[in-house]
């Protein structure tokens, strides 16, 4: 069984669904998902937002986030991942957002994604993000970045429990 057939088994056990918000992925994310019979039982919506219009309209990104930290940052792909789970009634969010290639910007090299993965706890979200580096050509850094947005659902939910667990004591 691959990661993704587990983490899609992690979702259906602990009866969650997913919602992403890609931007440099373009929509692999979901498309890796949706490659595996049964995935669509926790698969609930995914945005595909490149613009910096399309993720202020549609996932509540605020201008002054993109103007302070840039559109390849971590604080983005939180806000994103919080608009996601917002609009939608999934309780677990993907968010990501960078620079595929070819070339960099900003002074941010080809390869930088950063990621959010949101979690809904009662009427709260609570958030994880990070910044990867991937190397490789255009295709290359999409898939690779899509399949780490996958990999880390299951990791930052047993994080999120064991927090949770750590602060009822």
């Amino acid at each position: 069984m691959n990661t993704i057939e587990s983490m899609l088994d992690y979702l259906k056990d602990h009866e969650l669904q997913l919602t992403t918000a890609e931007s440099c992925t373009a929509g692999k994310v979901v498309g890796l998902l949706s490659e595996i019979p049964g995935s669509g039982s926790c698969i609930e919506s995914g945005y595909v937002v490149y613009s910096p219009e399309a993720k202020q309209r549609l996932l509540g990104v605020k201008p002054e986030t993109i103007e302070r930290h840039n559109l390849t940052s971590e604080a983005v792909a939180r806000e994103m991942a919080a608009g996601a789970l917002r609009d939608s009634p999934a309780q677990v969010a993907i968010a990501n957002t960078g620079l595929a290639g070819p070339g960099g910007a900003d002074g941010i090299p080809q390869g930088t994604v950063c990621f959010a993965w949101g979690y809904r706890v009662s009427d709260d979200i609570v958030l994880y993000s990070e910044t990867q580096h991937f190397a490789g050509d255009r295709e290359a850094v999409q898939l690779a970045a899509a399949r780490h947005s996958l990999n880390a659902v299951v990791p930052y939910h047993q994080r999120l429990e064991r927090e949770s667990e750590e602060n009822a004591r």
